[in-house]
């Protein structure tokens, strides 16, 4: 059996820095993967630029049972660190919108860098090993694998969520950590496109390719000012994928297409232009010409409109009710809700509480971040944190 400090399983962002950092503290380091490449969740993400941070990150874009938990390794390791690490390997970013920062050529240059922090710490990389069984082994482990057995003082599951299976998503993470008792939060998609119930998808099927900027709201309460993008199979845009984590099965979504007043202003400036003429002006046309359909308005220049008849069209510009019919599911979704139960592991290192040696880090625990590098900057706090300790 071959010894060594740390296993750790799953070579993705929270894996590869927690590694990494422990291999700089001199120990001796094995990083295990299923799967043929190093770091496909990176690779893939923000459109193969990878969205790796976010100057404004904070707590509260955090979905977490406990929205405490997050807070320590949040400040340990912030967005500004990362920066600098990324600054350091000569990474050239920019800013997009709402503080997210994207590589300016290649995701493949932030897996580089982690690459190569790891080998410089020492850290061995193994891909395509399937790992057969984990068991205690006095205050450590022993792993085994199709090809091997090892053993370790202190193991390390970042092994990630359901999202994405096409690239080699599986449950292992959770069935892990119901091997050794810790609870696991039921789990769901996050950050995924709506899909739309049968009479809604007939009116807004033809749509596909729409995009607008938009208010979307929760039932509770919940709002992201971004766009809305019509697609043959529902909605998606961000909006929309921002949404998607605080929805419910059953739930209606609500669109801010225009602000309340909007109409009564169009009404005070242009009495004789038509409903449908008028809304072209701020809405995309096919979008005006399916509103009006869908809600059966009968377009008529803006002056015939009675008070009642005004209010009613300026409530539902202002709040467009729409009840997804669900959502596309761990196949597009970009994150996994729920997963190992905060409440079983330490906020300052991820160690579970009950079980010696044994962490949890990144998408396989009950943390999600919103759309825009949050959940890259938790990956990377939860790894380094981490890799201080193991």
């Amino acid at each position: 059996m071959k010894a060594w400090d740390v296993i750790v399983i799953g070579a993705g962002a929270a894996g590869l820095m927690c590694a990494a950092e422990a291999g700089k503290r001199g120990r001796r380091v094995l990083l295990l993967d299923h799967g043929k490449r190093i770091g496909r969740k990176i690779l893939m993400s923000g459109g193969g630029r990878c969205n790796f941070t976010n100057y404004f990150i904070e707590p509260g874009a955090y979905l977490c049972d406990n929205p405490h938990f997050v807070k320590s390794a949040l400040a340990r390791y912030t967005q500004w660190d990362f920066i600098a690490l990324v600054e350091k390997h000569g990474i050239a970013y920019h800013e997009k919108t709402l503080g997210q920062l994207f590589c300016d050529d290649s995701a493949q240059d932030i897996v580089d860098m982690l690459v190569k922090e790891c080998e410089d710490a020492g850290v061995r990389i193994q891909l395509r090993t399937e790992i057969l069984d984990v068991e205690r082994l006095g205050e450590g482990f022993m792993v085994a694998t199709a090809g091997d057995e090892y053993s370790c003082q202190s193991l390390v599951v970042a092994s990630g969520g359901l999202s994405m299976p096409k690239i080699g998503a599986t449950p292992f993470g959770y069935k892990l950590a119901e091997q050794f008792g810790l609870k696991v939060l039921p789990t769901r998609a996050g950050l995924v496109p709506f899909t739309l119930q049968p009479e809604d998808k007939a009116t807004l099927e033809p749509l596909a390719g729409v995009s607008l900027p938009v208010v979307a709201e929760s039932e509770d309460g919940t709002r992201f000012a971004e766009n809305l993008l019509f697609t043959h199979r529902g909605i998606s845009g961000p909006s929309v994928l921002q949404i998607s984590s605080y929805w419910q099965a059953g739930e209606q979504v609500k669109f801010e297409l225009l602000p309340a007043g909007r109409l009564a202003q169009g009404i005070a400036d242009h009495p004789n232009q038509e409903l449908k003429t008028w809304l072209s002006h701020q809405l995309p046309k096919r979008l005006v010409e399916a509103l009006l359909e869908r809600e059966k308005i009968i377009s008529k220049p803006l002056k015939q409109y009675v008070p009642k008849e005004v209010a009613a069209i300026e409530q539902l510009l202002a709040a467009w009710p729409l009840k997804p019919g669900g959502t596309e599911g761990y196949r597009t979704a970009e994150v996994t809700l729920g997963g190992v139960d905060t409440n079983e592991l330490s906020s300052k290192t991820m160690m579970a509480n009950k079980v010696p040696n044994l962490y949890f880090i990144g998408e396989v625990v009950d943390v999600t971040g919103w759309l825009g590098g949050y959940n890259f900057q938790w990956a990377w706090s939860a790894g380094w944190c981490t890799g201080q300790v193991v």
